[in-house]
């Protein structure tokens, strides 16, 4: 049974580290308030010390999607602040522990992180919300969506239980040929018979924007506000050769 309305988070928006779509990346995130690069890669890194005491800077490294001696640098950085202390393991490395003040930064930072996502969740629903029912009125019942990610998630739940069909996902970097049980196609054109796309592409919302314009009647390519994309035609002058 298809359950109306928009209810379930999806999973990224609780995971305080690491990983192509954890917290790490909510720089991808347009709430208007991106918590700073210093503030990600810490909590990152005080959270993967608190489960592993004794993780290695390149393991940390591939972790946080930072170079080594990056790595290295904040862990320095870190320990002066006393928010970690370094001993000594055997062949040549180090084990890390947290202190208490780590603790409480680590806390603090979370609840910060936290904070921000649901309240990007909370806008994203309500614009999602908001594009489906005008789809709706104007009777558009075969949409798309443009770009993977979570926004693109949160479509798919706010569609549960409308009469809106996401018939696919359009995205031309390839990758996976299924999301969310949604066909992904290449273009617009492999997309096939579509009435509207939904742009959901949150990490290059301006290049995707661009990209299915060239395709697609721009004015049936419906952007959530938060993306902040400019949907102006530019004038013959500032385009390229």
């Amino acid at each position: 049974m298809r359950t109306p309305g928009c209810r379930a988070m999806p999973r990224q928006f609780l995971w305080a580290r690491g990983g192509e779509d954890g917290a790490l990346n909510d720089k991808y995130l347009m709430d208007g308030q991106p918590i700073d690069a210093e503030s990600r890669i810490t909590l990152g890194l005080l959270n993967a010390v608190h489960e592993n005491s004794g993780v290695s800077q390149r393991t940390l490294a591939g972790e946080l999607g930072i170079a080594l001696g990056l790595t290295n640098a904040y862990l320095k950085r870190c320990a002066r602040k006393g928010l970690l202390r370094m001993a000594q393991a055997p062949a040549n490395r180090y084990a890390y522990y947290l202190t208490p003040q780590g603790f409480a930064e680590k806390s603090r930072l979370t609840a910060r992180y936290l904070r921000r996502s649901f309240d990007f969740y909370r806008q994203a629903r309500n614009e999602c919300e908001d594009i489906l029912r005008q789809c709706a009125a104007r009777r558009w019942r075969r949409v798309a969506l443009g770009g993977p990610g979570e926004l693109a998630e949160i479509a798919i739940l706010c569609n549960l239980g409308r009469d809106v069909d996401l018939v696919a996902m359009i995205d031309g970097r390839g990758g996976s040929s299924e999301f969310m049980k949604l066909p992904v196609k290449p273009s617009v054109e492999a997309a096939g018979d579509i009435d509207a796309i939904l742009l959901t592409d949150a990490r290059h919302p301006q290049a995707s924007y661009d990209t299915l314009s060239r395709d697609f009647p721009p004015e049936r390519i419906l952007v959530p506000p938060l993306l902040r994309v400019s949907t102006s035609r530019r004038a013959p002058e500032e385009q390229g050769p």
